[in-house]
């Protein structure tokens, strides 16, 4: 890979960045919900706290939350590119931002239960790759933390205990269901991102990857976007709150996409990133050269 330098720099940087900084999009809906809630309940003290949190670690250059989360890695690039040259520069990226401090020692081997000192395992980071006629690279960094991913949940329609059928309605059932059994764990308030159909492997990744959306997008589905602002509505009425301690704010965003699915399954995946959602991106020439940042 040539500039090989550069490749390394940019990456450290988007983690650094990743785990630091918590993004604008985030932080604005944050504040809007600080204002909703009401002086002096603990869901408005819960949400200051947050703020002044990400404020800190900010100024601090200092990790948002102790558990700096797995590392996914989406990347799309030109066709042809030379992707393993581009997994092994990553990989140094994350073995030097440990040993920074920007990222805590967080990956275990699941037999002996020793950590991985650099971060860097099978399995550890996660990477997806996507070619295309395109003439620079769009990588882009998830830090999902364990205690988000612990209540995530995957449901199989129809739905028995739930009286949900094969349809929408059934969808939002499920979802509504994953949000109470939450009941504030993971880290409320946070995002959901939501897969209808696929299987249950491709499922899991396409509701992930709704976490790469703005929140402030909508889906371009018009029947999509209806679910997710309704979504809202009713998670807001029952009132979980900030870390399950009662509130407005139970969730900053819905994103919910669909995948075709087989006919004897139909899969509901939700996911949950909590509030410190942890997401960066940039372009970079074929070089390695910063060309802009994203969110």
């Amino acid at each position: 890979m040539k500039k090989k330098a550069y490749w390394e720099k940019n990456l450290f940087e988007l983690i650094r960045r990743t785990s630091t900084d918590l993004p604008q999009d985030v932080e604005s809906v944050i504040r809007r919900s600080l204002k909703a809630e009401k002086k002096g309940t603990r869901a408005h003290h819960t949400l200051g706290a947050i703020l002044e949190n990400a404020e800190l670690a900010r100024v601090k250059d200092a990790p948002l939350c102790q558990d700096t989360g797995a590392l996914l890695f989406e990347f799309r690039v030109p066709a042809g590119f030379d992707t393993n040259a581009l997994v092994a520069v990553t990989r140094t990226a994350v073995s030097r931002a440990t040993r920074h401090g920007y990222l805590r020692q967080n990956t275990i081997d699941s037999l002996s239960g020793a950590s991985y000192e650099t971060n860097v395992a099978h399995g550890s980071p996660v990477f997806h790759f996507h070619q295309g006629a395109r003439k620079t690279v769009d990588v882009r960094l998830v830090m999902k933390g364990g205690g988000c991913e612990n209540v995530g949940a995957q449901y199989s329609l129809p739905d028995v205990d739930l009286k949900a059928g094969r349809d929408l309605e059934g969808v939002r059932l499920c979802i509504l269901d994953a949000v109470w059994k939450a009941q504030g764990n993971g880290c409320a308030p946070g995002v959901l991102g939501v897969c209808i159909g696929g299987d249950r492997a491709t499922a899991y990744k396409a509701s992930k990857e709704q976490f790469l959306r703005k929140l402030s997008d909508k889906s371009r589905v018009k029947q999509l976007a209806r679910l997710e602002s309704r979504i809202m509505r009713d998670v807001k009425r029952m009132e979980i709150g900030p870390m399950g301690l009662g509130g407005k704010t139970t969730l900053l965003a819905v994103k919910i996409d669909s995948l075709s699915r087989v006919p004897a399954s139909m899969f509901v995946t939700v996911s949950f990133i909590c509030w410190a959602f942890r997401r960066r991106g940039m372009v970079l020439g074929t070089e390695g050269g910063l060309k802009r940042w994203l969110y």
